[in-house]
């Protein structure tokens, strides 16, 4: 039986649906979005959660109309803007992970000082995931290993999965204990991938505008009754192979 989660992430999907549901614009989904992820903070911080991982662009996402990536990363910088205070006051740390050099320049800054002036948040770690690709940042370590090996600072032969794991999670951060994916779909899209390796996966119907605490609630209890085992397994749950004798009975 697991208690809270020390680190959720979620791979928010559904805004576009739930807008043409409706009969709306895109862009009312992305904004309806964005409070979801408000709500799901909150509650995380009120949960005991230590870090929430929210997936708001996929380095895929450039493929999308210009516009609507005009729209996203507007109420990014709108989000950001309204938040900081609030982050500041409830003790929130914020960070971003994902590419830097292609998002505009106005939303770099807006995060960046997002991310100064909340260092020294305790209460829960909020990270957004922007212009992240799993399979990108797994070659990205790999290059600075390779060149770590190249100039003699590391020797091929002691490269180990630790030695990606500190590459990959230089923040420190745990890596997911659950990953929820809300919107019906069930595949990872290239979140994450090398850190939910062994994370407990959750997916929902829920469209992701409509997600609330008791979507966040009901993730949280079916992870509590997941048995976490790593590949492991206990010795009372092994049989011996038919016609062997039992281990350590002596003949």
């Amino acid at each position: 039986m697991n208690g809270i989660p020390r680190h959720i992430a979620i791979i928010m999907d559904g805004n576009g649906r739930w807008a043409e549901a409706r009969g709306l614009p895109r862009w009312r989904g992305h904004a309806a979005g964005a409070d979801a992820a408000r709500r799901t903070a909150r509650a995380c911080a009120e949960r005991g959660v230590e870090t929430l991982t929210l997936y708001a662009f996929s380095s895929e996402n450039w493929r999308r109309p210009e516009r609507e990536i005009k729209v996203l990363f507007s109420l990014l910088e709108e989000h950001l803007k309204r938040e900081l205070p609030e982050l500041l006051r409830e003790g929130v740390r914020f960070s971003a992970v994902g590419r830097r050099d292609r998002i505009p320049e106005s939303s770099r800054r807006l995060i960046e000082e997002a991310e100064r002036r909340t260092a020294d948040g305790k209460r829960l770690h909020l990270r957004m995931a922007i212009d992240y690709g799993g399979r990108a940042e797994i070659a990205e370590a790999a290059r600075r290993i390779a060149a770590r090996a190249a100039s003699g600072d590391l020797l091929p032969a002691s490269i180990t999965e630790e030695t990606f794991a500190v590459e990959i999670g230089r923040d420190g951060v745990p890596d997911p204990d659950l990953l929820i994916r809300t919107g019906g779909e069930q595949r990872l899209s290239n979140f994450m991938l090398w850190q939910v390796s062994y994370a407990e996966l959750y997916f929902t119907p829920v469209l992701w505008p409509d997600f609330d605490r008791p979507d966040l609630d009901a993730a949280i209890e079916d992870y509590r009754t997941r048995v976490r085992r790593y590949g492991a397994v206990t010795a009372g749950n092994f049989a011996d192979p038919p016609g062997q004798p039992s281990a350590g009975v002596s003949g």
